[in-house]
């Protein structure tokens, strides 16, 4: 059974920076590809970043390329997205999902599809 958690949310200003994090037990996550979800009140869920399965090929959503940066420490097991320039419409429940199934080409990784896996989720409030 594959667990993940999230940590690192919480209240921040506009311009400020936080660091996600996401710990994974019963997977290895050099194994599958990895991303990073966030949902809004009232919205839907919508994609933030992702690693594939390689490790190497990264995809961002527009709205967070040049300011998040999706990354993972293979040694910890975990997956890492820092933050910055944090801006009131980042304001979301934050959550890591796995895909453990096959090897999801980029534009698939942009959907909620290919996971299998999902954490929890963490709060994170951009606010004055």
């Amino acid at each position: 059974q594959v667990q993940l958690v999230e940590s690192g949310g919480g209240l921040v200003q506009p311009g400020g920076s936080l660091r996600l994090s996401c710990a994974a037990s019963g997977r290895t996550f050099t194994n599958y590809a990895m991303g990073w979800f966030r949902q809004a009140p009232g919205k839907e869920r919508e994609f933030v970043a992702a690693f594939a399965r390689s490790g190497i090929r990264i995809v961002y959503a527009d709205s967070v390329r040049g300011r998040f940066t999706i990354s993972r420490e293979n040694a910890k097991n975990t997956g890492d997205l820092q933050m910055n320039g944090l801006k009131p419409e980042d304001t979301a429940v934050y959550y890591c999902a796995l895909a453990t199934r096959g090897n999801p080409i980029a534009s698939t990784l942009r959907t909620t599809d290919p996971y299998d896996y999902w954490g929890q989720g963490t709060q994170v409030t951009v606010s004055s």
